[in-house]
């Protein structure tokens, strides 16, 4: 095995912007050059059914599932490579974790998505708890995460009747680097002029409970879901968990930003030059800054730059990583629970 890499599935949004192609340099399929991209899917894996009609790419029973684009698995979902390749287990299963990049112009809607509870007792809803890694923030850009303490429900549904809701959220000055994690039930909007990479649980489960009173291009309202989000929303949400520095593993520095029953997130960093032999245990890399190659026994090398995303397969033979330059990147793993479960 060797590490995957895949095709983005870009997904036009009313609230997208460019910095997917223009700071990422992602090139952009024809006909989405001029319109505002809003999110780029780099790792996806969803079952029928699943895949919001606002959103492209998925097959004709609303399933989705990235392309590899390189090695000898190119041309197949990682789907397939999931349940043939990566996996020893017989049942079928879909990959646990969604890896996005945002690109918010404008504010996103005040939403929230469901927990497992909510998910368990209506069919066709999906659990999605996320986490947010700032790669640009324009000066003074800001996020809205949960709502200012003592917030009831009462106060929030007579806020949303009356069309101002924001003096009741959290809102949050963020900056290059910050993370922030988004357990399932916390009210949020990404603000406008960020760029971020989100790692999340495979889910299209979006309830809208505002949307800032704008009309989308048709000049109607987009739906609300206000009645699902006021079950969903926790007004009691737990504190953040701190960015917390992990033992050195030399040469490779790492921070913990996130860990929860579904995902880690890390940052991790390699000066230039590094040669540094790898775990060969099963991580998604989200590339920052710096280009590097990782080489495997019977597999081609696989180059990185910023932007990429790389799925790192567990049995990889003798995996190295070496750095071409000071390299910056993000590792997500997922708990040993989670890999066999559905």
């Amino acid at each position: 095995m060797y590490p995957l890499k895949f095709q983005p599935i870009f997904q036009k949004r009313l609230w997208g912007g460019n910095r997917i192609r223009t700071l990422l340099n992602k090139p952009l399929p024809r006909g989405l050059e001029r319109e505002p991209v809003g999110e780029s899917w780099e790792l996806a894996d969803l079952p029928s059914g699943t895949v919001q009609k606002d959103s492209t790419g998925a097959a004709a029973d609303g399933s989705l599932s990235s392309i590899i684009t390189n090695g000898p698995l190119a041309g197949k979902t990682v789907h397939h490579a999931w349940n043939s390749e990566l996996r020893t287990q017989d049942s079928e299963l879909y990959f646990p974790l969604l890896i996005k990049f945002l690109d918010a112009q404008q504010d996103l809607s005040v939403q929230v998505h469901p927990d497992a509870a909510y998910a368990r007792a209506h069919p066709g809803s999906h659990l999605k708890s996320e986490a947010w890694y700032i790669l640009h923030a324009e000066p003074g850009a800001k996020i809205y995460k949960g709502l200012k303490p003592g917030t009831t429900q009462d106060q929030f549904r007579q806020a949303l009747e009356g069309g101002k809701v924001e003096p009741l959220l959290n809102a949050i000055k963020v900056r290059p680097g910050d993370c922030h994690y988004l357990e399932s039930g916390t009210i949020h909007a990404l603000g406008a002029g960020i760029l971020a990479a989100e790692v999340q649980t495979p889910s299209d489960t979006t309830f809208r409970v505002f949307d800032w009173n704008r009309l989308s291009p048709d000049g109607k309202p987009r739906a609300l879901h206000i009645n699902e989000a006021l079950d969903c929303i926790n007004f009691n949400p737990a504190p953040a968990p701190q960015p917390t520095p992990q033992p050195p593993n030399s040469p490779i520095a790492a921070t913990r930003l996130v860990s929860c029953e579904h995902f880690t997130i890390d940052r991790l960093s390699a000066p230039q030059n590094t040669r540094q032999s790898l775990p060969g245990t099963l991580a998604i890399w989200i590339i920052l800054e710096g280009q590097g190659v990782i080489s495997c026994e019977n597999a081609p090398p696989t180059a990185f730059t910023p932007g990429d995303t790389l799925l790192l397969p567990a049995g990889m033979t003798n995996p190295l990583l070496k750095t071409i330059t000071t390299c910056n990147w993000l590792e997500a793993q997922i708990p040993p629970a989670t890999k066999s479960s559905p």
